[in-house]
């Protein structure tokens, strides 16, 4: 089996150059942020992010693809790098420090393309997490200064720690009363939103968490991240992975019990 060490290193590269360009950034006064048309804004300091890591890979990497937020999917075969080059833009632009890049490559399997690689990186936060296919999942500044990250052995859902991002999605796919109820059932609710309760999942410090609407690139790092730290990652639908449009990660132990109520229909 390939180790995938090496893309794991370029991984650190890229988020290293990454960092330094939405650093730059953050908080500037004469930031440019526009509206995509999905009414979701975008800045400079995204397409500055995504167009460094490209050209980076197309320069350590030019046989794979690449499919990033901003500038969609280029070249083709069986090894993809997914990018998202600032996961929470709504809060970068707020000055809000709760925002990452991602980065993720997939390969080519019979269920599609799964990520083999991940990398979460919030700088504004001091912190970045990874993980690589069969060599689990770790937290620290570097791939030197590191330490191994694993999932709760919670079991019980009134002991537990539930994340989410806001109420609207589940309302919009009428799922809202399984949530509330979902919510009622756990020890505590947090909404942290975007990449950082599926890095609490990996840590141990949140039990559950979930989205109703996402992205693969939303996704890719992260799933991989709480699986190696031995958790699961599905969609709502209980399909592993990334590509469901959706997500739901927990620490294993709960999380047929977290989709049973997210389920829930009126």
């Amino acid at each position: 089996m390939p180790d995938y060490l090496d893309d794991l290193r370029l991984a650190h590269v890229l988020a290293d150059a990454a960092d330094a360009a939405t650093m730059d950034r953050f908080k500037a006064l004469d930031l440019k942020v526009e509206t995509k048309p999905d009414m979701t804004p975008v800045s400079e300091a995204d397409k500055a992010a995504e167009e460094l890591i490209r050209g980076q890979l197309q320069r350590a990497r030019p046989r794979d693809a690449v499919l990033g937020e901003e500038y969609g999917i280029e070249g083709s075969g069986p090894r993809r790098w997914v990018i998202d080059p600032i996961d929470g833009t709504k809060n970068y632009v707020r000055g809000v420090p709760v925002w990452a890049t991602l980065i993720s490559l997939m390969e080519a399997s019979e269920g599609g393309y799964q990520p083999v690689v991940g990398l979460v990186s919030a700088p504004a936060l001091g912190r970045r997490w990874w993980a690589a296919k069969g060599h689990g999942a770790f937290t620290g500044r570097n791939l030197t200064a590191a330490s191994r990250i694993h999932v709760s052995g919670v079991s019980d859902l009134a002991d537990a720690s539930f994340a989410y991002s806001s109420l609207s999605g589940w309302e919009e796919q009428d799922r809202l009363d399984g949530f509330l109820d979902l919510t009622r059932q756990v020890w505590r609710t947090r909404g942290y939103g975007d990449f950082w309760p599926y890095m609490m999942v990996a840590e141990g410090s949140v039990d559950l968490c979930a989205e109703p609407e996402l992205s693969l690139w939303d996704m890719a790092a992260n799933a991989i991240v709480v699986t190696e730290a031995g958790g699961t990652f599905t969609g709502l639908d209980g399909r592993p992975g990334p590509h469901s449009g959706n997500a739901a990660a927990s620490n294993g132990l709960l999380h047929d019990e977290m989709l049973g109520y997210l389920n829930r229909r009126q």
